[in-house]
């Protein structure tokens, strides 16, 4: 069976060869690697493959289209903590060749999906402009993973998600063809539907999708600010606009229902000047009242962690500067003395992060100093900060940012288990939601930090553990049902910015409903009627396979 099996993989990557110009590669070292992505699963393809362009991703998709078993998962940074980026059969690396910054201005650009965002902001800000929806992982993912994710970040509470910063997608669709995807008015979506295609018959199905089901959908919307589950259809018609955009179920995909292959951004100014207040909070009690009266002054950027993440970054400390370097590690050093002594007192059970933007430093002073005297009332500690280039406060940004990379790397024999890492609820409720989610955490005796986008009511709670145990393992089914079953009570999202692929793929009904996610499947049925993109993620996930593909190794 295994000569066998050795014989029809040589067989795929022979045939591969003559069908496209770019690289076709099988060798165990390159399997391996991409075997894994940031999540706790492995699936080991068959082969990986690095199209050099559009026309090769289409001959990829009828070379599959015409042959069974075989499907395709693209990748680029492999950042993905969900799953998304692996697959047992075809991987498109995009990180190689679709690395082409088209066009910038101080409007838009115009980018290849395997740029990394590290390097297309550096374009962007000689123009002083930003794609803002970027995630905490900014300095390795790619721009197509936050299409995929449809991604969101610190700045997310003021400027939102990805979903928003989309002119036009070209992407590829189960037909082979390649096609421009953006927002239509109905004149021209009426023309689309007339169409004897494809692309005709996706439009005409999926129109009558949402119109004929409109209340229901629109509905079905989760009650956040932010969410990245399931398919946004109720994003894609607008009766009273007349808009009919399919760009919103593209973005947040996953790569399930195509492969875009070039992205139109909006971006917005960089601000220039920023200050961020530190509140140090030793009760949660009236965690509800402050998150209320915060959001009330609208901060660019309101995070958070708790004392667990505090306590690990000072432990961990001097593993810092493999991420800022020796200098900086020492100025930061120096920066955290004087706060020292106040953590003498007792460690906060939470540290915020209150952050202001403005064009000139003085704005950003009176917007600090006006949340600090409001927060006063609280009797919290605060620090002021008049400006991010002063670095009063960038000590704190650094542990929000820079530790869990090292945490999760560093802690004895355990690693990240990310299954309940994206979970949001209305602001409001944080005061009875966290403590219900921390008696979950303790009664599984899971070591676990949490850090979130305060504003949004979003966290990243993720366990560290040795899921290659046994009892450990046994732990993440019924630590995450009953972790879902609180968000749902509190009529949360199960995922902010993370996404569904194989870890929350498989409760997207237990969210949704059989209604609508019955739409959710009519939508990847419509889209790819053969099931070619990246299987196994969103409405055709499941909790066994799931499991049975727990990472062995780290």
């Amino acid at each position: 069976m295994k000569e066998i099996t050795i014989m029809l993989m040589d067989d795929l990557k022979s045939k591969l060869k003559t069908l496209i110009a770019g690289d076709v590669l099988d060798d165990e070292e390159t399997l391996e690697k991409f075997s894994h992505d940031a999540s706790m699963f492995e699936l080991k393809p068959e082969v990986v493959v690095a199209p050099k362009g559009a026309e090769d991703v289409k001959k990829l998709v009828n070379y599959v289209n015409e042959n069974k078993n075989l499907s395709l998962t693209v990748r680029s940074g492999g950042t993905c903590m969900s799953g998304g980026a692996i697959n047992d059969s075809i991987i498109l690396d995009f990180s190689k060749y679709f690395t082409s910054i088209k066009k910038v201005t101080d409007k838009n650009a115009v980018t290849e999906p395997g740029v990394f965002y590290r390097d297309f902001e550096v374009e962007t800000l000689k123009k002083g402009v930003i794609m803002p929806s970027y995630p905490a992982s900014r300095d390795l993912c790619t721009v197509g993973g936050m299409v995929a994710n449809n991604a969101g970040g610190e700045k997310s509470l003021q400027y939102g998600k990805t979903e928003k910063y989309i002119n036009q997608l070209k992407v590829v669709f189960a037909d082979g063809n390649e096609y421009v995807v953006k927002p239509l008015n109905k004149a021209e979506l009426d023309k689309k539907i007339k169409q004897k295609d494809f692309e005709g018959k996706l439009y005409k199905e999926i129109f009558e999708l949402v119109d004929k089901n409109y209340d229901a959908i629109k509905s079905a919307k989760p009650n956040v600010s932010k969410d990245s589950t399931g398919y946004h259809i109720w994003n894609v018609w607008d009766k009273e606009t007349g808009i009919f955009d399919l760009t919103q179920l593209i973005v947040g995909s996953q790569g399930t229902l195509g492969i875009v292959t070039e992205i139109d951004y909006k971006l917005v100014p960089n601000p220039k000047h920023s200050g961020t207040l530190v509140v140090f909070l030793r009760s949660l009690d009236n965690l509800g009242d402050l998150i209320n009266d915060v959001l009330k002054h609208k901060p660019a950027t309101f995070e958070g962690f708790d004392n667990y993440t505090l306590f690990l970054s000072f432990k961990l400390f001097f593993f810092f500067y493999k991420r800022i370097g020796w200098l900086a590690m020492i100025k930061l050093a120096f920066q955290l003395i004087p706060d020292a002594f106040k953590l003498l007192r007792g460690i906060p059970k939470m540290v915020l992060l209150i952050e202001f933007a403005a064009d000139t430093p003085e704005e950003v002073a009176k917007l600090v100093h006006e949340m600090k005297k409001d927060l006063d009332k609280y009797g919290y500690e605060a620090l002021f900060e008049e400006d991010e280039t002063e670095a009063k406060s960038r000590k704190f940004w650094i542990m929000r940012r820079e530790s869990f990379n090292l945490l999760r790397q560093k802690v004895k024999d355990k690693h990240t288990a990310p299954f309940m890492d994206d979970l949001i609820v209305p602001p409001e409720v944080l005061p009875q939601f966290l403590p219900e989610i921390r008696k979950v955490i303790n009664k599984y005796k899971l070591m676990a930090t949490i850090a979130g986008h305060f504003g949004d009511g979003n966290f990243h709670i993720i366990p560290l553990m040795n899921i290659e145990k046994k009892k450990e393992k046994a732990k993440l089914e019924p630590a995450m049902k009953e972790i879902n079953e609180i968000v749902l009570k509190y009529k949360g999202s199960l995922s902010g910015e993370h996404n569904d692929g194989m870890i929350r793929g498989p409760w997207l009904e237990k969210m949704y409903g059989k209604e609508t996610f019955g739409y959710f499947k009519k939508v990847k049925d419509i889209f790819d009627p053969k099931n070619i993109f990246n299987p196994h993620k969103k409405t055709d996930s499941d909790w066994d396979f799931s499991m049975k593909h727990l990472r062995q190794k780290f």
